[in-house]
C-alpha cells in the first residue's frame, strides 16, 4: 500500500515526436519501465502511399502513467528527465495533482523547460481574518 495522487491533465508536446525518436523510449505507454511515473500519448494515423497504407505515429502529448491507483511520488523528476531528452520540443501545459488526504493539491507546472511542483495559497477574503466577538 502507498499514498496515492492522481495526476490530471496532459502536457502537448509540440511539434510532435516521430516515432523514430522515441520507439525505444521508456517514456512509451508500454515501455516496460513501471518505475516513471509519466508517460507519452501517442498519435496514431493512416496515410495511402503509392506502396500502400503506411502508420504514422507520434508522441503528442505526457500523462500520468497509471489511472488506477496511481502514486504520483516522482512525477515532477520524471517529467524534468522527459523533458531533457527532447530539447528541440516544446512541452505544454500542467497537471492537477490531488492526493488522498483532504487538502492535498498541487500542480505540476512548464516553466520554460522546467517541470516544477506548485502549491496553491489559500487567502481569506478581505475583512474575514479577524472578526469582532
Amino acid at each position: 500500500m502507498g499514498y496515492t495522487t492522481y495526476a490530471r491533465g496532459v502536457i502537448a508536446i509540440h511539434p510532435p515526436i516521430p516515432w523514430h525518436r522515441i520507439k525505444d523510449s521508456p517514456f512509451l505507454p508500454d515501455g516496460g519501465n513501471d518505475e516513471l511515473d509519466v508517460k507519452f500519448v501517442l498519435s496514431q494515423e493512416e496515410r495511402d502511399t503509392s506502396e500502400g497504407v503506411l502508420t504514422v505515429i507520434e508522441a503528442t502529448g505526457v500523462e500520468q502513467r497509471y489511472e488506477d491507483d496511481p502514486r504520483n511520488y516522482n512525477i515532477v523528476v520524471h517529467l524534468q528527465r522527459l523533458i531533457d531528452a527532447f530539447p528541440d520540443h516544446e512541452f505544454l501545459g500542467r497537471f492537477e495533482c490531488e492526493g488522498e488526504e483532504a487538502g492535498d493539491l498541487w500542480r505540476v507546472e512548464i516553466e520554460g523547460r522546467k517541470a516544477m511542483k506548485v502549491k496553491p495559497r489559500i487567502v481569506w477574503p478581505d475583512g474575514s481574518e479577524t472578526r469582532p466577538r
